[in-house]
């Protein structure tokens, strides 16, 4: 668990009992990064700079790993999509390309040729990603987020996912070898975004309607959850499992 700020204790108290969870092991250098984003990005350009402490995992204990936002709930074993990391250095699993360049980036970034149409096919939601220790350095993660300082105008912040459009820069930069695992299924995969009304639950799992397929995780990205929320039987469920 990468905490987001120094509230996490009780939680973690409930995760190292019911599921073994730890803390990262570095709670300095998350520190460390939390305060040199900082004075990279100053205070004013994002509304939640610790969003951006997810970024430790480049620099955590395992030599491969799956970031997951703490608004998503699982309905398989999700670790397995690690088997990607075999034939690429980062992967993702969602329809956020399908979107172009919406809530990531302006046309700026096309204009001035920083990314070609090609690569931002490989656009994605930052909360659920995979990669590899290694990939990028720490001194690339703050050269790559000097760039994005100087250039707000590339940036599509309108939404306030400002982790996103800057993580999406990161990632199409510094990483080559990008896999997004829907396109295993093509169009016919299940969704993933608790916006989507058409889900149906079959005991405590959800189905995709369209494709007639279970649905790998569901994310309530933008949405937030509460009593009478999208799905909200679904995540009371599982948030509810063994705990007294």
């Amino acid at each position: 668990m990468i905490p987001y700020d120094g509230k996490y204790k009780k939680v973690l108290t409930i995760l190292e009992k019911q599921h073994k969870v730890q803390v990262y092991e570095n709670l300095q250098f998350i520190e460390k990064l939390s305060n040199e984003l900082y004075e990279i990005f100053g205070k004013k350009l994002f509304a939640r700079p610790n969003q951006f402490r997810k970024q430790a995992c480049w620099f955590g204990p395992f030599d491969e790993f799956l970031y997951l936002d703490t608004d998503i709930i699982v309905f398989e074993k999700i670790i397995n999509n690690l088997k990607y990391l075999a034939k690429c250095d980062f992967i993702c699993c969602d329809y956020q390309y399908l979107n172009g360049m919406k809530f990531l980036f302006t046309t700026k970034i096309l204009e001035e040729s920083v990314f070609s149409e090609k690569e931002l096919k490989d656009v994605f939601n930052t909360g659920f990603w995979g990669s590899k220790k290694g990939v990028i350095s720490e001194q690339d993660l703050y050269k790559l987020f000097e760039e994005c300082a100087r250039h707000p105008e590339y940036f599509d912040f309108s939404q306030k996912v400002s982790d996103m459009p800057i993580i999406n820069y990161l990632v199409l930069k510094c990483i080559k070898r990008r896999f997004n695992i829907v396109r295993d299924a093509g169009e016919k995969g299940p969704g993933s975004w608790a916006g989507m009304p058409h889900f149906k639950r079959e005991g405590n799992i959800l189905i995709d309607s369209n494709v007639n397929k279970t649905l790998k995780y569901l994310h309530w990205a933008g949405i937030k959850v509460k009593p009478g929320c999208p799905y909200w039987d679904i995540w009371k469920y599982y948030r509810s499992l063994n705990i007294s």
